[in-house]
């Protein structure tokens, strides 16, 4: 057994698995979305977005829970995702109401499963730190190189 792939409770699958596959994070997605872009503090960040958003993160989540890798083969991987956050000036406030409307997604849209959530919810916690400290710097800002996109398994980032 392997973390990657198992459980701490021994069942085997990853997050992506667990969660329900693509389908779901795209169902994850819409559901979130649609709260966002009507939360009069979070539809600013978003004031550029277009549909083809939700598919992005669809794809982005399943390779990050050990699904398939399309976020680096046709989006651009780790290096874009990043990219995408600079200038968005994201303050604690919007990052803490974004997790609120996440886990009310969670809820929502992923199976009925608590260790599931939390770690699905702990990604995003994790994840919304790192947007908001590159949404600080200014567009056009050398990010060097941030590696390959993250794996999230059972026991957190790997």
């Amino acid at each position: 057994m392997t973390e990657e792939t198992h459980r701490p409770d021994g069942r085997a699958g990853t997050l992506y698995e667990a969660v329900g596959g693509t389908d779901a994070l795209r169902r994850l997605s819409n559901t979130f979305y649609d709260a966002v872009l009507a939360d009069p503090l979070l539809a600013p960040v978003f004031a550029d977005f277009t549909p083809t958003h939700i598919e992005h993160v669809a794809v982005w989540l399943a390779e990050i829970f050990d699904g398939p890798a399309r976020f680096t083969e046709e989006l651009g991987g780790h290096q874009a995702l990043l990219r995408a956050h600079l200038g968005l000036g994201i303050t604690e406030d919007q990052r803490l109401r974004w997790m609120e409307l996440m886990a009310d997604a969670v809820a929502k849209e992923l199976p009925d499963d608590e260790l599931l959530r939390r770690r699905v919810v702990e990604y995003f916690d994790w994840g919304t730190k790192i947007a908001r400290a590159v949404s600080a710097d200014p567009p056009g800002t050398d990010l060097g190189d941030p590696g390959p996109t993250p794996r999230w398994g059972w026991d957190g980032v790997r």
